[in-house]
């Protein structure tokens, strides 16, 4: 009787930590879809401020039209974006567009007195400071998921109850180089 007892306390322990670790994983895992929600949003918000940017910029610099296309064409890559890396990438594109849009508006002072830019830039502002503060809070989440499937007692299950590592968000190489400011 003891050793059936003994048995089916071990069997119980057993299962109530094969439970939390897989229950562990599964809720770092929602997190990590909960950020990556976050981020997207925050893209979404500042794809969606776009177009008026393009639109005020046109009538102030219509021959730029290399430039606003390019600007379009990152934001529409932003907008069909599938998964993370594509996200983040098409990110990058859409970043490296809107600063060679805004090098084009230090030409034109008109266009940096107008409201509706100056509106919209301080907007846009805004906007990448929630994305750096989402990539910030999706990578933590990615983090923590990451130390949990690579880890044991984890890593002995994760692939078992199918979870793998999930990649972080990184920065673009030329982000990497330090600038030289000269007067």
């Amino acid at each position: 009787m003891h050793v059936l007892g003994a048995l089916l306390g071990v069997l119980i322990l057993a299962g109530s930590f094969f439970f939390g670790t897989f229950n562990s994983m599964k809720n770092a895992e929602i997190n990590v879809a909960a950020a990556q929600g976050q981020v997207e949003n925050q893209m979404q918000r500042r794809a969606d401020l776009i177009p008026n940017l393009v639109e005020t910029v046109k009538g102030y610099a219509a021959f730029e039209k290399e430039t606003i296309t390019a600007v379009s064409n990152a934001r529409a890559k932003l907008a069909g974006a599938k998964d993370i890396t594509t996200m983040d990438a098409a990110n990058q594109e859409l970043s490296g567009a809107l600063g060679r849009l805004l090098a084009i508006a230090e030409n034109y002072p008109d266009l940096k007195a107008n409201q509706q830019f100056t509106e919209l830039m301080r907007e846009l502002s805004g906007s990448e400071n929630r994305i750096a503060v989402a990539r910030r809070d999706y990578n933590e989440a990615v983090r923590t998921y990451n130390s949990k499937v690579e880890t044991f007692p984890g890593r002995f299950f994760a692939g078992m109850f199918g979870f793998s590592p999930k990649p972080q968000f990184a920065a673009d190489e030329s982000a990497k180089v330090v600038p030289q400011v000269k007067f």
